[in-house]
């Protein structure tokens, strides 16, 4: 079988139809140029090239020959280059998990990001709550999640992606929506509520019984999609404490409000990934959040 430089070889000099140019070209002399034709029109088992003192031509079988040389180079050339890319993080596939609240909010964003900084990355996308994403992360069938990690995962660490604050949902026309007075965290003592999934949405959960007080008894449902929460908002079946960007939801009949007595930005969304996967786009994208963050 004939080597790459031997087609290199046959090339340049089909290029240049001079061997001189040619052997300058690949920076050798021309004896040894000569002999790297010969050996190749013999694995071929055909003449390449007419030449004499005067001048250097193609032959047939050259013509037909050179066409598969030159694709048969370039192809290296690009698994070369595609093995550089992937090397680096700049070429591949990530497999990404985001939850409901990502998916209207910042996934539109973070692919935008990551298309413009690593355009051979290609993407599939997987709707998951955090902690489908958690397990799916652990077992290898995610390189990154969006989502929210409630607390410390071994094995997996987080990006800051977004910090939303934590607001108010309740239908039009609710009392609480009252703008003459200010919102405290203690107006929703008895109001109808409905509470985030204490094991499928933990993070909102915990965030909710960390800053309010919530009975039992004012609870109406227990949901774990915040696009499901605001939904039955909109129906009347309660207010709700949902992250501020569930406003890009637009649900009619659904207003929001800020509360007075807490903090900004207690809900963010995070990349999560593992410290095992050894993918480079993965510590690519990482190092793309930490150059914007």
């Amino acid at each position: 079988m004939f080597t790459l430089e031997q087609l290199r070889c046959f090339v340049a000099v089909a290029n240049h139809l001079h061997f001189g140019k040619a052997a300058a070209e690949l920076s050798m002399t021309q004896p040894p140029l000569s002999r790297q034709i010969q050996k190749l029109e013999k694995i071929v088992g055909a003449t390449l090239l007419d030449r004499d003192n005067r001048k250097v031509e193609l032959t047939t079988a050259g013509f037909a020959f050179l066409k598969d040389a030159r694709l048969i180079l370039n192809s290296t050339e690009k698994a070369a280059e595609r093995a550089r890319l992937a090397s680096s993080g700049m070429w591949g596939q990530l497999n990404i998990g985001y939850t409901a609240a990502a998916g209207f909010s910042i996934l539109g964003p973070t692919l935008n990001q990551l298309h413009e900084k690593m355009p051979g990355v290609s993407v599939d996308l997987f709707e998951m709550v955090s902690t489908e994403q958690i397990a799916a992360l652990e077992s290898g069938l995610l390189d990154l999640g969006i989502g929210r990690l409630s607390s410390p995962v071994e094995g997996l660490q987080t990006r800051r992606l977004q910090a939303d604050s934590l607001v108010l949902a309740a239908p039009k026309g609710h009392p609480l929506l009252d703008q003459n007075r200010p919102l405290l965290r203690k107006h929703l003592t008895g109001v109808p509520f409905l509470q985030h999934s204490p094991t499928k949405a933990k993070y909102l959960y915990d965030i909710v019984v960390r800053n309010f007080t919530i009975n039992d008894a004012q609870v109406q449902h227990t949901l774990s999609q915040i696009t499901t929460m605001v939904s039955l908002v909109a129906s009347g079946l309660g207010v709700a404490l949902v992250p501020e960007s569930a406003k890009k939801l637009n649900y009619s009949g659904v207003e929001y409000r800020h509360f007075y007595d807490l903090p900004v930005g207690l809900a963010e969304l995070q990349a999560i990934y593992s410290t095992s996967n050894d993918n480079p786009a993965v510590r690519k994208f990482i190092k793309n959040i930490d150059d914007t963050f």
